[in-house]
């Protein structure tokens, strides 16, 4: 696999979680944990069901106790202080900060063997952020109550919590995709621990809900962090980490479709900055041949 193909499927996992949110809505009002208990335990599902054909990909779940705690602790680390942070902080003061990841992710990747960080990488991340800074501008106040201060903590620290996953891949490159559904069901089986300490279970009510729980397992929750991983571990850490500041636009722009949100002149405009950073940072890759 070249490195334009693992880029490109990389790519996929951020549409991908573009769907999250409007997928999420479309859930009804299952408990947060709870979901993230049956979206990844589907996920898990749908990714080892290949195993029947591919016998000996379950060998891949044999990785050092480091490996694990990477896999484990970025999957369930992210999520679970991603969710306390919607919990106590405004949805979008809390994304804001959440999405600090993609700059970091490039910023981070100098720190990698044979990597090297070039002024239109770091030009095109900053670009991203002001369009994500942007995107979110018209919905973000200037006072915060005590207690959302801790949730806009929780979504700082997470924000790194992915952007270390992401990176420490890379150096985790030997290490076999396939391994993924094993993080994915260890991430499942914790949320329903939490799940069960702390919220009262609530099922979908419609099989509308229930389509959307499918979906988010499938997708966003689960193809998306195979794609990733090949895209992290083979692809160009710098050009997904610029790229990913489309995730917010892509979601907002899927929420206006299905009339959870409204078009504006600053969407737009971030639409406008997003895209821009992105071409820049991927200059390289756009300018090689096949």
């Amino acid at each position: 696999m070249t490195p334009r193909t693992a880029t490109l499927i990389g790519l996929t996992a951020i549409l991908m979680w573009s769907l999250l949110a409007v997928l999420t809505v479309a859930t009804g009002r299952i408990p947060a944990f709870q979901l993230a208990a049956m979206t990844f335990a589907i996920g898990a599902l749908a990714a080892s069901a290949s195993w029947i054909v591919r016998p000996g990909a379950v060998r891949a779940l044999r990785q050092p106790v480091l490996v694990w705690m990477v896999g484990v602790g970025g999957l369930f680390g992210y999520h679970a202080l991603y969710f306390l942070a919607l919990r106590l902080a405004p949805p979008a003061e809390a994304g804001l900060l959440n999405y600090l990841w993609p700059l970091l992710i490039v910023l981070f990747s100098s720190l990698l063997p044979g990597e090297r960080l070039k002024a239109h990488h770091i030009v095109g991340a900053l670009l991203g952020l002001a369009g994500t800074i942007l995107l979110f501008a018209g919905n973000t106040s200037a006072h915060f109550e005590q207690g959302q201060i801790a949730g806009l903590i929780a979504a700082f620290v997470a924000a790194f919590v992915w952007a270390a996953y992401s990176v420490m891949s890379r150096k985790l490159k030997a290490v076999p995709t396939d391994a993924v559904a094993g993080f994915c069901f260890a991430t499942a089986l914790l949320a329903a621990a939490i799940h069960l300490a702390v919220e009262a279970t609530v099922w979908p009510e419609t099989a509308a809900q229930w389509l959307a729980v499918i979906a988010l397992g499938v997708g966003p929750v689960g193809a998306a962090f195979y794609a990733w991983d090949i895209g992290m571990k083979r692809g160009d850490i710098r050009v997904l980490g610029a790229a990913s500041y489309a995730t917010p636009l892509l979601s907002t722009a899927f929420l206006i479709m299905a009339g959870y949100a409204k078009p504006s002149a600053a969407i737009a405009v971030a639409a406008v900055l997003i895209a821009g950073g992105g071409l820049i940072a991927a200059k390289d890759m756009i300018g090689k041949r096949s």
